[in-house]
């Protein structure tokens, strides 16, 4: 079978880390041909690159800058994605015939692209709903379904359906996203939605007593506080002026450090808070490389999720695969529609808090702090085996297929 990925991400072979390229590597295990789409560097001088390697191939293609810029370049970029994507698959791909397309949310504006390849191969399209967009961006104040802004809500809601429409499976991370799904969208067959979590190859991401206390030391980490770590995004769905509100009612938490690292467009207010208040328990750090992350996260004690209150939307952050691996438990802050805090408090690997309350998140810090001597680290590994591999999803796509696909 041939498998067309369609995605953003910066992705340098089949053999790199990730949730996509795990789950890519499962489809080339099982004896089928990947290939990949997805975005090249806005620096690039070339309008193209083409990676082969066994049994995968990766067509990047120029697409102007989509991440880290202005919202009208970011919009503009994002509709032009799709005439360049069906310009390099025509291109590139003439003889190739697509089986099964694979694409993520976000973005949405992949629409015409699934439809190129459904009406040119007869393939199969399977949407992994990530992202429930624009109602999202609605939820934090970035759209409104009223006034000028309604506009473009508009619009986008009207993607949104037609890609729901046009995609033959659809996979959700959790229940709570199947239920919203269908809850909001009546006309989308049950029959066609199913979970599809995010999911990650097992790797063993914890460190040994003498790694944790030379990576500390490498990064100015005290070695006898608990650490509670957060990695990844800083923008506006982390909610970030409610970070704030929770680092200052736990600043006098004496057994706790907060290290904070990653980017995005919020990290500035983060900066600012830090350089003021000039907090004993607390670090905050620009992204690093993965593989650094990863050790990092691995020599700290709990992981951080954050989600802003306003959500409507049941997120799911895959960070939390992360943490998993490096077998350290998790104190997830969020809205109370997301069921990713049931999920760590049921599976016995973490505690959760809603994510309008700064002392209840000081109260739980205390908590886990207080149970932290008595918690199994391989609840984390024993979840995500039992959950979360990339082979378990892989079987989840498979089996829906149904037919000689899934042979």
């Amino acid at each position: 079978m041939n498998v067309l990925f369609l995605g953003l991400g910066k992705y340098k072979s089949i053999n790199s880390r990730g949730i996509y390229l795990d789950l890519l590597r499962e489809f080339v295990r099982g004896g089928h041909e990947v290939y990949i789409v997805t975005a090249l560097e806005p620096e690039s001088k070339e309008p193209f690159s083409l990676v082969k390697e066994d049994h995968a191939q990766i067509l990047k293609v120029k697409t102007g800058r989509i991440t880290k810029t202005n919202p009208i370049e970011k919009g503009i970029n994002t509709l032009l994605l799709q005439k360049r994507y069906i310009k390099a698959i025509e291109k590139h791909y003439p003889n190739v015939r697509f089986d099964l397309v694979l694409y993520p949310t976000p973005p949405i504006t992949f629409l015409k692209v699934v439809e190129y390849i459904k009406k040119r191969d007869k393939a199969t399209a399977y949407l992994m709903l990530k992202d429930i967009f624009p109602q999202n961006a609605v939820d934090i104040g970035m759209m409104s379904k009223s006034g000028v802004k309604g506009l473009m809500y508009r619009y986008f809601r009207n993607k949104e359906k037609k890609l729901y429409k046009v995609s033959d499976r659809i996979g959700c991370m959790s229940e709570a996203n199947v239920a919203y799904l269908l809850k909001h969208n009546p006309e989308v067959d049950p029959k066609k939605v199913m979970v599809c979590p995010n999911s990650a190859e097992i790797v063993d991401m914890s460190v040994d007593e003498a790694t944790r206390t030379e990576i500390r030391n490498k990064y100015g980490i005290p070695l006898d506080k608990k650490v509670f770590v957060y990695g990844g995004n800083l923008g506006k769905p982390q909610g970030i002026p409610f970070i704030v509100k929770c680092l200052e009612k736990a600043k006098d938490i004496d057994d706790a450090f907060f290290l904070i690292v990653g980017d995005g467009t919020e990290y500035a207010k983060l900066s600012a808070y830090s350089e003021r208040a000039q907090q004993n328990n607390l670090k905050l750090m620009k992204r690093i490389p993965k593989d650094d992350y990863d050790k990092l996260a691995g020599a700290c004690d709990v992981g951080l999720i954050f989600l802003d209150h306003r959500f409507t939307i049941p997120n799911f952050p895959s960070r939390l695969l992360s943490y998993m691996q490096a077998k350290i438990p998790v104190l997830a802050c969020t809205d109370p529609n997301t069921d990713v805090g049931k999920v760590i408090t049921g599976g016995g690997f973490g505690w959760w808090c809603e994510s309008d309350d700064a002392q209840a998140f000081a109260d739980t810090v205390k908590k886990a702090l207080s149970e932290l001597p008595a918690h199994d680290r391989q609840n984390e590994e024993n979840f995500l085996i039992q959950n979360y591999t990339s082979r378990k999803t892989f079987e989840i796509i498979m089996n829906s297929l149904g037919g000689d696909k899934a042979k």
